[in-house]
């Protein structure tokens, strides 16, 4: 309904993933985000990696949206440290193409010399 009737008018073409109905809650509280006293899951995001594991989560009570911007990034930031195995890590509001950081005993106490979020991007 939500997709149907909202989204579609808020979103040209709609949103570009399937979404699911969970009238009884069984998949909000296997994710900590259903309700009882209201019979409602709250709003969330979690990002699933290929393996099946949540690497982020993102709770918020139901006045308060979320940014798909925001989720775009972090998905981004998970595939680049994925596709480098772990050999390099994205700072804090990382975009693609940016400087990352090298993690290492080397790097402990060092970060500022290599990264500063206030520089210009």
């Amino acid at each position: 309904m939500w997709n149907d009737h909202e989204l579609t008018k808020m979103v040209d073409g709609g949103i570009p993933f399937h979404m699911a109905a969970d009238q009884a809650g069984n998949v909000g509280r296997a994710y900590g985000v259903w309700d009882e006293n209201q019979g409602i899951e709250l709003r969330g995001r979690f990002i699933i990696d290929p393996d099946g594991v949540i690497q982020a989560m993102e709770v918020l009570t139901p006045p308060v949206g979320r940014k798909m911007a925001e989720t775009v990034r972090q998905i981004q930031a998970f595939q680049h440290v994925r596709k480098t195995k772990g050999a390099e890590a994205t700072p804090a509001g990382w975009e693609p193409g940016e400087l990352t950081l090298k993690p290492g005993p080397d790097m402990v106490g060092k970060i500022w010399e290599v990264w500063n979020p206030k520089m210009e991007k």
